[in-house]
């Protein structure tokens, strides 16, 4: 038995209960979870902007310590310290065996509709695994492609982090961007996510890191990571602030809050050449768009879905980064909680005052 945090009903907040968890198929891993991150992508499903089948238990953005592995996992082991990645990826399909496993949809990392259930609580009733992960819960059990193996030197709560948001963020810069020093930065949105982009465009050499949010605190945490400027977001001036700063515009504008005007930003903030790259899960009937006069000055749109990672990579790098003193995730991270207290957590990030919160387990 473990205990969980269970999404029953959308906009009722998260129910604290038991659940069981079936001993591991071949190519899977059960991980006792040290270490969860409230990401706001957690909140889109807690709210029901976004649907999923319930009862289920969120949470994507954790660290734990391998418990047990299936016969076949040879990827990790009992007893490594591992990050967990909602992009799974099988690994034989055409976005995997090009280089785009962040696309890949991972439909072999599941268990099958006739096989038993990953999760069920009550004797049998059926708990649906969202994300690959649901890490809101004192164990996990995933398939092997969720998970990768770190330096034992690293904290678990800092680890937690980079299974999402930094993960998301650094990547952006590294992969998605392909950030080459001296290039121009905007961050539009400096929650958990965009801190991260701001620090890996610190690491990549950026000429100018804008930073733009409403509230101030987290504009101070910016320019504790690295940013060279900050503006207001909420300012009407805002992309003309952005445009004077960078001397005509940014090579890259990135979303990272999921919002429609923090979108439209990005693509303001742009100079000629420059690529607007959207993060942020937004409303489902939201659409960013390129005008005319954009289109003939060669700017471009993209998403980057959690920063076009190639996790098994890119993790223990970031890990590395981290104790080498170049990535700063304490600055990110603003409180530890119990999994008791996550409702009182996800209100804090409702109210859009503070970074990170992480659920620490015993």
């Amino acid at each position: 038995m473990a205990k969980a945090a269970i999404l029953e009903t959308p906009g009722e907040g998260l129910v604290i209960g038991e659940v069981e968890l079936a001993d591991p198929a071949p190519h899977e891993v059960l991980i006792d979870t040290k270490a969860c991150g409230l990401c706001h992508s957690d909140l889109h499903f807690i709210d029901g902007a976004y649907p999923h089948p319930l009862p289920a238990i969120p949470g994507h953005e954790a660290a734990g310590i391998v418990r047990a592995v299936g016969s076949e996992v040879r990827s990790v082991k009992p007893g490594d310290h591992v990050v967990s990645c909602l992009s799974a990826f099988c690994g034989t399909c055409e976005f995997c065996v090009t280089g785009r496993m962040a696309l890949c949809l991972g439909g072999n990392t599941r268990r099958g509709k006739g096989d038993a259930l990953r999760i069920t609580r009550n004797g049998g009733e059926p708990v649906n695994q969202m994300l690959n992960l649901s890490a809101f819960s004192e164990q996990m059990l995933i398939h092997e492609n969720a998970c990768v193996s770190i330096d034992k030197d690293m904290p678990l709560d800092r680890a937690a982090i980079i299974g999402c948001a930094v993960t998301t963020g650094a990547g952006t810069i590294f992969n998605a961007c392909k950030l080459t020093p001296g290039q121009t930065v905007a961050v539009i949105g400096c929650g958990g996510v965009g801190l991260a982009v701001v620090n890996a465009a610190k690491i990549a050499g950026a000429g100018q890191i804008i930073a733009a949010d409403p509230l101030p605190e987290k504009r101070a945490l910016a320019e504790a990571l690295g940013a060279t400027h900050t503006i207001d977001a909420m300012a009407d001036d805002a992309a003309k602030q952005i445009t004077a700063i960078s001397n005509g515009g940014v090579d890259f504008g990135i979303e990272a809050v999921g919002r429609q005007a923090s979108a439209d930003l990005a693509v303001a903030s742009l100079r000629r050449g420059g690529t607007a790259v959207i993060l942020g899960m937004m409303p489902l009937d939201c659409k960013v768009g390129l005008g005319a006069m954009d289109l003939l000055g060669g700017k471009k749109l993209m998403g980057a879905i959690m920063g076009m990672n190639h996790f098994p990579v890119d993790l223990p790098r970031l890990v590395d980064f981290y104790l080498r003193g170049l990535l700063d995730l304490d600055t990110i991270i603003a409180e530890r909680i119990a999994l008791d207290d996550i409702n009182a957590g996800f209100d804090k990030m409702r109210a859009s005052n503070s970074a990170r919160s992480v659920v620490v387990f015993d």
